[in-house]
């Protein structure tokens, strides 16, 4: 495959068109695509929507990775469109998260294990024609699912703190039913909420504005959650 114009950059990888059927993601930063394909190829076969993997691209680097070409909104770009509510879009992610939970884990012994994205927010899945995709596995690990739980919550929290998201209000009102339905999964247990917020101060990729306000934002989530 001729690799073709560049469609889009993301903080760790650029997105070329390859096809109308196929796009290369190359990662910027040296990232090793081995492990994402590996646990994308083990979540295709176990039936959860991520995109279809494709055959390598011409000159294909270690840092390359040619994935199926989606189109439609992302779940962020419905919901600040109006085109999903607040919770019907909690009740995705939730409902994403239970399904992806599901899966026991592709190299943990531990029985509780299960795979996690890590990264799980609205940017991230994709409401494609064919149905809902989940995109970017870069973060993917194996331990509890409250873990993943607590990530994506306070990712969202971090992104309503923000001064220049032009919807915080409704983020926060999302968040919080969407921590409700996590209660009927497990919730976010304090000790997750923890170890998902050292998870994030550890991110260099981190803007300056996501790491001022942590803190704040891991408050948040907990005062919704209690």
């Amino acid at each position: 495959m001729h690799i073709g114009p560049l469609l889009g950059s993301g903080r760790t990888a650029d997105v070329y068109a390859l096809d109308d059927s196929w796009v290369l993601r190359r990662y910027r930063d040296g990232i090793d695509t081995t492990g994402e394909l590996a646990v994308m190829s083990y979540l295709s076969a176990s039936g959860f929507p991520v995109p279809r993997i494709g055959p390598p691209a011409e000159a294909a680097l270690p840092t390359d990775l040619v994935v199926q070409r989606l189109t439609g909104p992302t779940l962020a770009e419905a919901l600040l469109a109006g085109t999903v509510t607040g919770d019907d879009g909690a009740e995705l992610l939730a409902r994403l998260l239970r399904e992806l939970h599901a899966i026991p884990p592709r190299l943990s012994q531990d029985p509780a294990d299960r795979i996690l994205h890590l990264d799980l927010h609205p940017e991230n899945v994709i409401l494609a024609p064919e149905g809902t995709m989940v995109i970017d596995w870069t973060t993917a690990a194996e331990g509890p699912p409250a873990l993943d739980r607590a990530m994506t919550a306070l990712i969202l929290a971090q992104v309503a703190l923000a001064p220049s998201f032009p919807a915080g209000d409704q983020l926060r009102d999302l968040l919080a039913t969407l921590l409700s339905r996590f209660a009927d999964d497990g919730g976010v247990p304090a000790t997750a909420l923890a170890r998902a917020a050292a998870l994030r101060a550890a991110d260099p990729g981190l803007t300056v504005h996501e790491t001022a306000v942590l803190d704040e934002a891991a408050g948040l989530v907990a005062s919704l959650t209690g």
